[in-house]
């Protein structure tokens, strides 16, 4: 699955189809190949993948896609930590399993 992030034009620069984007606060330069019918400009929303600006949006819809990211690495990180803790600490050597949940040997 491939996940374009959105970010906002920091800076339309002088070289050909580039810009600067920041992306949850981190700035790098990405290419504006793709929108050569509607050139971005300072302050636009943009979807981002492997360094490209694939389409403007609206800053409403950027600021949801945000939330969502935001919620899904929450999601992940509360998933890592369960099953990082289902294990019984005071299980016995026998008793033992191993990340599936299987009895080691």
């Amino acid at each position: 699955m491939c996940l374009a992030i959105p970010g906002q034009i920091h800076e339309v620069l002088a070289a050909e189809n580039l810009a600067v984007v920041d992306v949850l606060g981190v700035r790098r330069q990405i290419g504006t190949d793709l929108l050569l019918d509607d050139p971005p400009v300072k302050g636009d929303w943009v979807l981002v993948h492997v360094g490209f600006a694939m389409s403007k949006i609206s800053e409403k819809d950027a600021q949801e896609q945000i939330e969502l990211l935001r919620m899904l690495g929450e999601a992940a990180e509360s998933r890592d930590e369960v099953s990082s803790s289902a294990q019984d600490p005071q299980a016995e050597p026998d008793d033992a399993t191993d990340s599936r949940g299987e009895p080691t040997p």
